[in-house]
């Protein structure tokens, strides 16, 4: 089957050169060989043209917050991709930048002796821009491919306001799209192995195995941050997103039981897999689908805007929901608008009623340092601010309370927006993506609706408190752990 048109985006006006070498697939936000629209597109045009494959991943150094965390994480996912597509006959070229800039011009010299490239698709953080400067550039036609979620990003023509108003259009449309999955190897059948010209390798050597581990050792040349260190219970790759997948999708009875239990660490911990593109949603559909024996024939696709209408059991209802519902929100949102990492891109009444108490007194502000430190004096805080550090992530609902309280200890919400924004994005492995922008977002008001009563600093926008989520949620184990 092939590649749906809605997922195919023109970058550029060029032509399909048909004297050149090689299909280039520069692999950009799907870093994985298995269940890749792109991939699938581009092995298409390597049938059509009766052309080998060239598959292109590189990490530059020059993007905000790059850091060891990151560098690593992606470096890991190289060295799965270097043993996969060596598996599947294909040429793979690794290329990590050793310098700023040192990477300028790689893309064209592929791209002069490519017969026609074709990349990912991603809607937010440098991406969007890099691809279009390079179609702009390119002398070839430039291909994008979306395979961000079930839903492709152009099905839906609006930004949707509410959740429910969401799920009530996936429940009218998704249905459609479902048999359209991406293949599980596109590389079955003899594509071919494109030869890297020698200059090239010259001038950009390809990534050594070692630095492919993501040691620590062998970032230490690289201009990055290395105070941000690894994550060393996150290992980046298609392997370990597979073997996490698996060990979730075995145990999901847990996932519907404790994933609100800071203590149970029951969640998938997909996320970073997913923005990494380590792992595509298909992948984690099918799995669900096929640990819960579902067919199509199941769904209720009469639009009610209500949670579990795709006919799995509640817990796997309840995972589906924030993978689907409210991951591709984010996705919807930062594909159709150029301001999301904007304070003013937050709904008027959001932006009204915090207007209205920015004079409200603070009962503490704190600086972006003193949050970076967890120096404040809630312990709650403190301690998901140290799982932030320590392990690139906070568990789910402290979130929402570790968002809620940096709006409420700082003196402007403007200037919560950009700490909230800073200590995500440089620490977060799923930082950087439309998630973390909608997410921080929702903090403010996104998403949601004005609550009564109006509070001091809040004004109508939701509140919560480190006591409330102590009586809620099990904290014990966790603020062991991480209260420092």
């Amino acid at each position: 089957m092939p590649v749906p048109a809605i997922r195919i985006t023109e970058v550029n006006s060029a032509e399909v050169q048909a004297g050149g070498e090689y299909v280039l697939y520069w692999m950009t936000a799907a870093r994985r060989r298995r269940a890749n629209f792109a991939l699938q597109r581009a092995v298409e045009w390597c049938r059509e043209l009766g052309k080998p494959l060239l598959v292109l991943e590189a990490l530059r150094c020059d993007y905000k917050w790059a850091s060891d965390r990151f560098h690593a994480f992606v470096l890991q996912g190289m060295r799965d991709n270097a043993a996969d597509f060596a598996a599947g006959g294909v040429s793979y070229y690794p290329y990590v930048e050793p310098a700023r800039g040192a990477g300028r011009g790689l893309l064209q010299a592929l791209a002069q002796r490519a017969a026609v490239v074709v990349t990912d698709e991603f809607p937010c953080f440098f991406l969007p821009r890099m691809v279009h400067a390079a179609g702009a550039k390119l002398k070839v036609k430039l291909e994008q491919v979306d395979g961000n979620g079930m839903l492709p990003m152009r099905a839906a023509d609006k930004v949707f306001a509410r959740a429910v108003d969401f799920r009530r259009f996936l429940q009218r449309v998704l249905a459609e799209h479902l048999p359209h999955f991406p293949v599980g190897d596109a590389l079955r059948g003899d594509v071919g192995a494109a030869l890297i010209p020698a200059e090239i390798l010259r001038k950009w050597p390809a990534a050594k195995p070692e630095l492919l581990t993501g040691s620590v050792a062998a970032l230490a040349a690289l201009p990055i941050d290395h105070a941000v260190t690894p994550v060393e219970s996150a290992q980046g790759g298609a392997m370990a997103a597979g073997a996490l997948l698996r060990a979730f999708v075995g145990n999901l009875k847990r996932y519907g039981e404790e994933r609100n239990d800071p203590d149970a660490a029951a969640s998938s911990g997909l996320s970073s897999y997913l923005h990494f593109g380590h792992i595509g949603a298909h992948q984690v559909f099918a799995a669900l689908a096929k640990h819960e024996d579902w067919t199509s024939a199941k769904m209720d696709t009469k639009p009610s805007g209500k949670r579990g209408w795709l006919g799995m059991s509640a817990t796997a209802e309840e995972f589906l929901d924030q993978l689907i519902t409210w991951r591709e929100l984010g996705y919807n949102y930062c594909w159709q608008r150029n301001d999301y990492e904007d304070y003013e891109s937050l709904p008027p009444w959001a932006k009204q009623t915090l207007g209205e108490c920015a004079k409200d007194q603070r009962e503490h502000v704190y600086s972006l340092e003193q949050f970076e430190r967890a120096a404040t004096h809630d312990p709650l805080w403190n301690a998901a601010q140290r799982q932030l550090v320590g392990e690139g992530r906070i568990h789910n609902y402290l979130r929402m309370l570790w968002g809620k309280k940096v709006v409420e200890w700082t003196s402007l919400p403007q200037d919560a927006w950009e700490i909230l924004i800073e200590l995500n994005n440089k620490y977060a492995l799923d930082g950087r993506n439309p998630n973390s922008y909608t997410g921080i977002s929702w903090v403010f008001g996104r998403y949601d609706r004005p609550w009564a009563p109006r509070r001091e600093v809040f004004g109508t926008i939701r509140w919560m408190s480190s006591q409330n989520t102590v009586r809620k949620v099990k904290t014990k184990v966790y603020q062991a752990r991480w209260g420092g």
